[in-house]
């Protein structure tokens, strides 16, 4: 091929494979954390490898399920701290997977930029590899995307997906019958949901990322990027007591949209809203906001991040597994006769 006049090169187009190849290198300790039985290959192949059997796999079934961090995102671009919104991206696919009954096997992640900044690719990728420690799935695979023009200055988008498995005829929801317990596992504050409503709230404030938290510790932006908590071994344990009927990741949507999804068409659920405290980070974004109860309810999670739904003899036993696992468990209610969430009670 003969030389072009002008020499122009993909890096001066804006794109810097050199900083893609030395991001490869610096993650690949974060992925090596990563890793569990059924993981075929490290990462730099086309494609990432798992060995279902290797995994302990008789007859399995695949469940995947995807998302990303929604707006939440612009805070953590704002104010610099991006290394949680990583654990973020993890967590709002797992949990997702745990509650079909599934356990979490591997994980790949999306990351798209104007441009790469290495260090700042490294936090993510490293605070992805923290969530898929944390619940036991494997960092097998990603992509970075470097596309100036469609980001402008440090903007950048996550996006991921994660693939589980389960026995065959192991799937939940399962038996969910009328009289069943409800129990309630607290959660780390706003997850990743409704971030929209929170920046138009923190807006009305008049306060910066960089103001003292008005319901916490540390800055304002600091209290509102901390991290979505993963509840998928705490939930494997629950559902190895043979006593969970159905579980419910409350994200957005809230209580109010997420619950009704694990019921039978002819079940609904009686909720006690006395049965648990708001937290700070809620009443604050109630009040500075006018965000009336059932708003809040529909939009956040609350305080209570994953419902469990037991068998009522089973209830107790699966209440203890859940908090040796180290889980903070609230009883909310039950399953009755109807459709939807019925509360009792009022958020305080």
């Amino acid at each position: 091929m003969s030389q072009a006049k002008n020499g122009l090169t993909y890096a001066e187009a804006g794109v810097d494979i050199d900083a893609g190849n030395a991001l490869v290198e610096r993650i690949k300790p974060a992925a090596k954390r990563t890793m569990r039985p059924g993981v075929m290959a490290g990462l730099g192949g086309f494609g990432g490898l798992f060995d279902l059997k290797a995994a302990g796999f008789t007859d399995p079934v695949l469940v995947a399920a995807t998302d990303g961090v929604g707006t939440k995102l612009r805070i953590a671009i704002d104010t610099g701290h991006v290394g949680g919104v990583g654990i973020d991206l993890v967590a709002m696919c797992v949990n997702d997977l745990v509650c079909q009954g599934a356990e979490p096997l591997f994980f790949l992640d999306y990351f798209a930029t104007g441009a790469l900044d290495v260090d700042r690719a490294t936090a993510i990728v490293e605070g992805i590899a923290e969530g898929c420690v944390r619940s036991g799935c494997a960092l097998i695979g990603g992509e970075t995307a470097e596309m100036p023009g469609m980001y402008e200055g440090a903007d950048f988008d996550l996006a991921g997906f994660a693939v589980g498995a389960m026995e065959r005829g192991t799937a939940l929801p399962a038996g969910v019958g009328e009289g069943d317990v409800l129990l309630g596992l607290t959660s780390d504050g706003v997850h990743s949901n409704g971030y929209s409503l929170v920046r138009r709230i923190v807006e009305m404030s008049g306060l910066g990322w960089d103001a003292a938290s008005p319901f916490g510790d540390g800055t304002l932006g600091e209290a509102l990027l901390t991290p979505t908590r993963l509840y998928v071994k705490p939930a494997l344990a629950a559902i190895k007591t043979g006593g969970v009927h159905g579980l419910a990741h409350i994200t957005g949507g809230g209580i109010t949209e997420n619950l009704p999804r694990v019921l039978p068409d002819a079940l609904g659920a009686e909720v006690d809203l006395t049965a648990w405290k708001l937290p700070p980070v809620f009443r604050w974004l109630a009040e500075v906001g006018g965000v009336e109860e059932a708003e809040m309810l529909k939009t956040f999670n609350a305080g209570i991040g994953m419902i469990v739904v037991a068998a009522a003899s089973e209830a107790e036993a699966v209440a203890v597994a859940l908090h040796e696992a180290g889980e903070t468990v609230v009883p909310l209610g039950r399953v009755v006769e109807g459709k939807g969430v019925r509360y009792s009670g009022a958020l305080a």
